[in-house]
C-alpha cells in the first residue's frame, strides 16, 4: 500500500504536509469528522491519485482561523484525478479513468440531489444539508490536497474525460471543473447574465476571475471587476475586463465613467465574509460591504448571483453580530428595487459536464484567465503563503509531478 502526504491545518496562519493514512473504504475517526459518519461504509467509493488539486479562497478562510476548523484537518475540495481503485459496488467508473471531482459531496438517491440541488444533498452530513471534502463543519470527508484521495458514490459524483490523451493536454483547465469554473458560471447563471449584459463582479480573485470568464462565455457585454489589488485586477483587464478600483471610492462612480450610467444589469459576489470597505475604509473589514454595493449598482429588477462564501460562525469577525453570519444589510433597498439573490454551494454536477465540452473544443480558457500555476505538493505552504498575500494566481498543487509537462 503507497504511502499518503497530505495538505494540513495546523492552526491559524500555519499549514504543514504530513503523511496520513491510505485511504480506505470506510470512514475513520479524525479531525472534523462527525461521530455520526464514523465508521460508515462505503463500497461505492473510488480511490484516486491526484493528478491536480487546487488551493482555494474557501481554505484560505480556514487557515486565517476565522472559522471553527479544528486543527489536524487535512484540507483540499477541488480535485482531479484518476481512479487506482474502486469498491464492490461501483458498476461504471473504471481503474485508469481520468476524472474531475465536484466539490460537493452528493449521494444521487435523497430528494435535493434527484432534483438536482447537489450542493445540499441531505444524506453525506449529519450536521446539515451539504458537504465537501476538508471542509470546517461538512461532515469530515478527508481533503484531497494529497497524494491520493477517496470519493464515495463514485458512479454519481465522478465527471470521466472521455479521452484521458485530450485530457491530459488541457488538465490546468480541466482542474478548474471541481468548483472555481462552474462556482463562478453559477455566480453568473444566478444573476441573469446573458448575451449583451453589463456585469458586475466583486472580487478579482480566482472565482471572481472565472466568473468573468464565465460572463463572457454567456455573451456579456460588458465585464466590469472590481477589487482592492492592482495585481489581479490587471489579471482581469489581460482578457478583456473592464476594471475598478475600489480603494480609490464607491464602485458605482467608476462603473458610471465605464458605462456611462451608475448601474449594471447583473452582479456577482465573489468576495464573500472578509469583505473590505471602499474608499477610506478599504482598509478596514466591512462584511456586508459588497451585499450592500451590490444592491446599489444592480438594476431594479435585476439579480444577484452570491458565490462568495458566507459562514454561520466567524471567530475572528471584528463585530459580535457577525461573529455568528449576522450582517447589516440592507434588505430595505433589494426589496424596493425587487432585486433577485442566490446564495449557496454551487450544484457543481449541474454544470461541469457543459463546461468541460467547451474547455475541449477551446471556447474558453480558464486556466489562462485565471493564471493557473502548478506547484509540487510539498510546496503548499508557499502556495497558501503567496495567495494569502494577494498573488494574482490559482495555485494547482501537483503531488506526482504530472503537471510539469502541460505548465
Amino acid at each position: 500500500m503507497p504511502g499518503n502526504r497530505a495538505v494540513v491545518y495546523e492552526g491559524p496562519g500555519k499549514v504543514e504536509v504530513h503523511e496520513i493514512s491510505y485511504p480506505e473504504f470506510e470512514l475513520k475517526d479524525g479531525p472534523g469528522v462527525n461521530p455520526a459518519n464514523v465508521g460508515r461504509k462505503l463500497p461505492h467509493a473510488a480511490i484516486l491519485k491526484t493528478v491536480a488539486t487546487n488551493i482555494c479562497g474557501s481554505d484560505q478562510h480556514m487557515v486565517r482561523g476565522r472559522t471553527t476548523a479544528p486543527q489536524g484537518l487535512a484540507l483540499g475540495h477541488e480535485i482531479t484525478g484518476e481512479v487506482v481503485e474502486t469498491g464492490p459496488d461501483v458498476e461504471f467508473i473504471k481503474v485508469g479513468d481520468l476524472v474531475s471531482v465536484p466539490f460537493n459531496i452528493s449521494c444521487g438517491r435523497c430528494r435535493n440531489c434527484k432534483e438536482g440541488k447537489t450542493g445540499i444533498c441531505e444524506n453525506v452530513n449529519p450536521d446539515r444539508p451539504g458537504s465537501a471534502y476538508g471542509y470546517v463543519d461538512m461532515g469530515g470527508w478527508v481533503g484531497g490536497q494529497a497524494d491520493f484521495a477517496l470519493v464515495p458514490y463514485a458512479d454519481w459524483n465522478l465527471l470521466k474525460f472521455p479521452d484521458k490523451d485530450r485530457a491530459m493536454e488541457k488538465i490546468l483547465d480541466l482542474a478548474m471543473l471541481s468548483d472555481i469554473f462552474p462556482t463562478g458560471y453559477h455566480g453568473c447563471v444566478s444573476a441573469g447574465v446573458g448575451p449583451g449584459s453589463t456585469v458586475y463582479i466583486a472580487g478579482a480573485g480566482p472565482v471572481g476571475l472565472a466568473a468573468a470568464a464565465s460572463a463572457f462565455l454567456l455573451g456579456a457585454a460588458v465585464v466590469i471587476v472590481g477589487d482592492l489589488n492592482k495585481e489581479r485586477l490587471d489579471q482581469a483587464h489581460s482578457f478583456g475586463c473592464e476594471t475598478v478600483n475600489v480603494a480609490l471610492g464607491e464602485p458605482g462612480d467608476q462603473i458610471e465613467h465605464i458605462l456611462g450610467v451608475p448601474e449594471v444589469d447583473c452582479a456577482v459576489d465573489a468576495v464573500g465574509f472578509e469583505a473590505r470597505g471602499h474608499g477610506r475604509e478599504s482598509e478596514e473589514e466591512h462584511p456586508a460591504t459588497v451585499l450592500n454595493t451590490l444592491m446599489g449598482v444592480t438594476r431594479a429588477g435585476g439579480a444577484l448571483g452570491i458565490p462568495g462564501l458566507y459562514v454561520t460562525g466567524d471567530p475572528g469577525a471584528r463585530e459580535d453580530a457577525a461573529k455568528h453570519g449576522a450582517l447589516s444589510i440592507r434588505i430595505g433597498l433589494g426589496w424596493a428595487k425587487s432585486l433577485s439573490f442566490a446564495t449557496g454551494q454551487c450544484p457543481v454536477m449541474r454544470y461541469n459536464r457543459q463546461l468541460m465540452m467547451a474547455i475541449l473544443h477551446d471556447r474558453v480558457q480558464i486556466a489562462k484567465a485565471v493564471n493557473a500555476t502548478p506547484i509540487p505538493l510539498d510546496q503548499a505552504p508557499r502556495g497558501y503563503h503567496e495567495f494569502d498575500e494577494g498573488a494574482a494566481r490559482k495555485y494547482v498543487l501537483d503531488p506526482h509531478g504530472m503537471l510539469t509537462s502541460v505548465s
